[in-house]
């Protein structure tokens, strides 16, 4: 799955379209009421990040710092305070976490965690996609076996990129569908399994519980697995979805973050609250439906897309005056 960097970009910003938008208009507004840049500007500043739902503590932070950046620059227009915020930006996106190195072994194991209705399966399969487009021979474990309908849409999504799956009945025990999925693997030479987890079980089971027992199973069976556990987030949760993440971060062991609906909601800045709250990289983004709309997080591309204008769109909108 061959991207051009322009292209990704692209996508990145019609992913933000909604919070670029809503930023830079209520922003503008503000610098034309106050005529400069003064303490309105940036109350208003503070007030649209936590729109955007970057958290308090993250929009006041980046607030404080344009307002330091502010008092060493002459400039106080609109293009100033975005600049400065694109600075802050940077800055916070410097000290996060960063992705952890694929691991050269010969079966790297993936597991998906995340709560019901984040787009866990749907991403696992797209990641498959983007792996067997990358040349590597992949397998699917259909381990969400307490949601009615889980495991014959992943074998939807399966039989669409030409991939296997390896599923029980529903309701079965999850660990019983890793232990044969692992011994699939390693008995097919596959380099790449990914594991679809529940994101919640019956009454009598306890969801936190079930994960570490995989990978109890998965450390037996395959030295160092799982290799990545990646946190499936649905953007438009905003911050009441961190509240249910962390959980998953302390029981499951996430290693990165997969952010999917980010197409058409104006809650983007919750990259930020995942970097500052969960402590965790941001390495994948779904900006869309198709198979080939979840796309690489790039932090610099993020900054470019969520403040600077499309020069595209400003080509248009200059063409249409």
């Amino acid at each position: 799955m061959t991207e051009r960097p322009g292209g990704l970009l692209a996508k990145v910003r019609r992913g933000l379209f909604m919070t670029h938008t809503e930023i830079l208009e209520k922003l503008g507004d503000a610098v034309k009421k106050g005529l400069g840049f003064d303490e309105s500007v940036l109350e208003s500043l503070e007030e649209v990040l936590l729109e955007a739902d970057v958290g308090a503590a993250t929009a006041g932070a980046l607030t404080e710092g344009v307002r330091r950046r502010r008092a060493s620059s002459s400039r106080n227009d609109l293009a100033a305070l975005k600049s400065a915020l694109v600075e802050e930006i940077e800055a916070v996106i410097s000290r996060a976490p960063r992705p952890a190195p694929v691991p050269d072994v010969p079966l790297e194991v993936i597991f998906l965690v995340g709560v019901n209705g984040s787009g866990k399966t749907t991403t696992t399969a797209k990641l498959a996609a983007r792996e067997v487009s990358a040349g590597n021979s992949v397998l699917l474990a259909a381990a969400d076996t307490f949601r009615a309908g889980a495991i014959e849409q992943l074998e939807v999504w399966a039989g669409r990129i030409g991939v296997p799956v390896v599923r029980h009945q529903e309701g079965a025990d999850p660990s019983a569908v890793l232990f044969d999925a692992l011994a699939a693997a390693k008995a097919r030479g596959v380099r790449k399994l990914f594991v679809d987890t529940a994101g919640r079980l019956h009454t009598k089971k306890n969801l936190m519980e079930e994960l570490a027992k995989l990978r109890r199973i998965a450390a037996r069976e395959v030295p160092g697995a799982p290799h990545q556990v990646l946190l499936v987030l649905d953007a438009t949760t905003g911050m009441n979805g961190l509240t249910q993440a962390r959980r998953f971060v302390e029981a499951a062991g996430a290693t990165g973050v997969v952010l999917t609906k980010l197409d058409g909601s104006a809650r983007g800045g919750i990259v930020l609250a995942i970097y500052r709250e969960l402590s965790l990289p941001v390495l994948y983004v779904g900006v869309g439906e198709a198979v080939d709309d979840l796309v690489p997080f790039d932090p610099a591309n993020y900054a470019r897309a969520l403040l600077e204008e499309d020069p595209e769109d400003a080509a248009r909108r200059d063409a249409a005056l």
